[in-house]
């Protein structure tokens, strides 16, 4: 097997993590980027991945460290799993997922050639080759469901609908989307504005971000002035 270059940290390890009181620049340009995200929950060893709409939020009045918002049917599995287990992860990125054309093609047809390529699926690729970012970002963290009817709750509903309501030329619309009055409806009304739905609060714990040539980094979030004595290897 050959060895990894010295200039090359390995992925495995978490003994160069660093640590950072606010999230570094190209993780906010990826999540401020990115239109959705990965929302991992797992209970009794069994993962479960949902593709979500949310809000970032730096700061706010009811937090100074960094949140990002979710929402969710009360009676969803990923609702279940955190209730039980809180620890979460996510994968943000905003690279272009449309996939390029093979050499060969799958059974199933594999990727279209250039002549059935639509107009669409050409821009995509297009974007592909430009990526809009050149990193991925892992972020662990804890979950809450915010208490319903607070003013907090309010507060990271309405930043959350307002920052998921697109121009009709925005994109590419989630799956059960609408367009009402010339704006993309974003999933709002089924997944951000029923009184149903509960707010979900992220709270930040360590971030790893992998760029396309397979670097990696690690960083843990913590509160300006944590003693240095209170972390081992960059970790508390």
């Amino acid at each position: 097997m050959d060895q990894i270059a010295l200039n090359h940290e390995a992925s495995a390890g978490d003994t160069h993590k660093q640590l950072v009181t606010s999230l570094p620049p190209d993780v906010v340009q990826c999540l401020e980027n990115a239109r959705f995200l990965h929302l991992a929950t797992c209970i009794d060893n069994q993962p479960h991945v949902s593709l979500m709409n949310y809000t970032y939020i730096p700061s706010s009045q009811f937090s100074s460290a960094p949140v990002i918002v979710m929402t969710t049917n009360p009676s969803s599995k990923k609702t279940n799993n955190l209730v039980v287990n809180p620890n979460v992860s996510l994968l943000v990125h905003d690279w272009v997922s449309h996939r390029p054309p093979t050499q060969g093609r799958r059974m199933s047809g594999g990727s279209p050639g250039p002549e059935h390529r639509s107009s669409l699926a050409s821009l995509l690729l297009n974007l592909n080759t430009s990526a809009m970012s050149s990193i991925s970002a892992t972020i662990n963290g804890t979950a809450e469901l915010v208490a319903p009817g607070s003013d907090e709750e309010a507060f990271y509903r309405s930043q959350h609908l307002e920052n998921n309501t697109f121009d009709s030329e925005g994109g590419v619309p989630f799956s059960g989307t609408e367009t009402v009055g010339g704006q993309e409806d974003g999933g709002r009304e089924c997944f951000v504005a029923g009184e149903e739905v509960r707010v979900i609060l992220v709270h930040v714990k360590d971030i790893r971000t992998s760029d396309w040539k397979g670097g990696v980094k690690d960083w843990v979030l913590v509160s300006e002035g944590t003693p240095a004595a209170t972390v081992v290897n960059g970790v508390r």
